[in-house]
């Protein structure tokens, strides 16, 4: 076997570990991780608690193996390993969580591409994200936050998952696919991707292939919800396409997208584009800001020195987007929620050479995951890490978090490109709901962990009280 050393991965004697007596090219196989059921593996385990498995891998070892159901698994454990993984070209999109993806986001979507096909894509959506476009979405996004506040005055209790996923659908489709298409689309859309990220987890941890293609109820829910999102990506294309209209936005990118070899790109691709536009826009920041919410219901301190600092800085007016880097504990406190409860809490990679990571072998082939959940839980990275601290990421305490210990947007070639758009939406809504409310919890509320393809809260239901 030929074995690639990748740049920015650890060498044998850079990880402080010692290789197996008689390997011959001085790596090591990584332990098999504890806790492995008969026939189900480690599936069992990532289903019932995944959270708790994955923190617990880190005292079996920097790199361990897990068993899917037939599959090895080699999942990874400390910042630098993770933050080593994403840089490195022996490695890309692939594995379990992208397999199970891939009924909604499709292959051929920036999410799922690799190689050049996916840097030709990148560049033809950066544009719409770069860091001088992003005060033009900024009236949308502070006017979408303040009709938060306006919808919650009328005292009932709020379905927070509703409401969270409305606004994150809103401003994606108001900023970057224009049209009052999305309006009546957005809880169809909600709906169909509370469904479909539940039932994706399950089949990413228990990959039981034919069994998920009988016609038992969850299935056929599950299929339900996916073709009604596929039938919405293409209503949006159309719509806009019947429209004649071609504003500057991310749709018109796309529709106007060339290939490598200059023509124009296929319609899946553009269908696969969009359901990844959506995605990102609703789920993953939906998600963030469900617990942002709950955050300022379980620490009311914590609303009350957002509601005095954004009274500093904007006085008697609305908050507006001008005023979002003026917020810096607002900020703070974001970061913190997504550091306790990361939307996006596990991913997984695939070598695609022969390769080592921390010492041990690595087979070209092999899926590799990670838990930013669990490197972001970790007492050797964080002081008291269960414990809500927005105050950590004050500039001299941050400067103690390991490199690669937070990365919410990612690393590398994979990094979120929306990064900036999304922490102004955030910053946004958080100032907004904050200066005018209090939070309880409703009758029926549960705030457990909802484990699926993100992690946000089961069933949030409040109260909006008026300051």
């Amino acid at each position: 076997m030929t074995l690639k050393s990748s740049p920015g991965l650890s060498a044998p004697s850079e990880s402080g570990a010692s290789p197996s007596p008689g390997a011959p090219d001085g790596l090591r196989v990584p332990p098999l991780a504890a806790g492995m059921w008969p026939v189900l593996g480690h599936g069992w385990k990532l289903a019932r608690d995944p959270l708790g498995f994955l923190s617990r891998l880190r005292d079996d070892g920097e790199v361990v193996r897990l068993k899917l159901g037939p599959k090895t698994v080699y999942a990874i454990t400390t910042p630098e390993l993770t933050g080593a993984l994403a840089l490195s070209t022996d490695f890309e999109v692939g594995g379990p969580l992208w397999e199970s993806l891939e009924d909604l986001l499709g292959k051929q979507g920036v999410a799922t591409s690799n190689g050049p096909v996916h840097q030709r894509q990148r560049r033809s959506i950066q544009p719409a994200f770069r860091l001088e476009a992003i005060p033009a979405y900024g009236p949308v996004m502070a006017e979408e936050a303040h009709a938060l506040v306006e919808r919650w005055s009328s005292g009932r209790a709020i379905d927070v998952m509703e409401e969270s996923f409305r606004v994150a659908v809103r401003v994606a489709a108001r900023c970057l696919m224009r049209g009052s298409y999305m309006d009546e689309r957005s809880e169809r859309i909600c709906a169909a991707l509370a469904t479909l990220f539940s039932g994706m987890y399950q089949r990413m941890v228990m990959p039981l292939g034919p069994l998920y293609r009988l016609p038992l109820p969850a299935n056929r829910e599950f299929n339900h919800a996916l073709a009604d999102l596929h039938l919405l990506v293409d209503e949006i294309v159309a719509a806009r396409r019947a429209s004649s209209q071609k504003p500057d936005d991310l749709l018109t990118a796309l529709l106007d997208a060339k290939d490598e070899n200059g023509r124009p790109i296929g319609e899946q691709e553009i269908h696969d584009q969009v359901v990844a536009i959506v995605t990102a826009g609703s789920e993953t920041v939906g998600s963030v800001v469900m617990s942002l919410l709950q955050v300022l219901t379980d620490h009311p301190d914590q609303a009350d020195k957002i509601r005095e600092e954004v009274k500093t800085v904007v006085g008697e007016r609305p908050v507006s987007f001008g005023d979002v880097r003026k917020l810096p504990h607002t900020a703070n406190v974001i970061y913190e929620t997504m550091r306790v409860r990361p939307a996006v809490w596990i991913l997984t990679r695939r070598a695609v050479a022969d390769t080592r990571l921390g010492g041990y072998r690595i087979p070209a082939g092999a899926d590799v995951v990670y838990s930013p959940y669990a490197i972001q839980h970790d007492p050797r990275s964080y002081e008291r890490p269960e414990e809500f601290d927005p105050d950590r990421w004050l500039p001299e305490r941050a400067k103690r978090v390991p490199k690669y210990a937070m990365t919410p947007f990612g690393v590398g070639n994979r990094k979120c490109p929306g990064d900036h758009f999304s922490i102004a939406e955030l910053t946004l809504i958080t100032a907004a709901v904050a200066s005018a409310y209090r939070f309880e919890q409703a009758p029926g509320s549960d705030d457990r962990p909802r484990i699926g393809i993100t992690l946000r809260p089961r069933k949030l239901l409040l109260r909006a009280l008026p300051r």
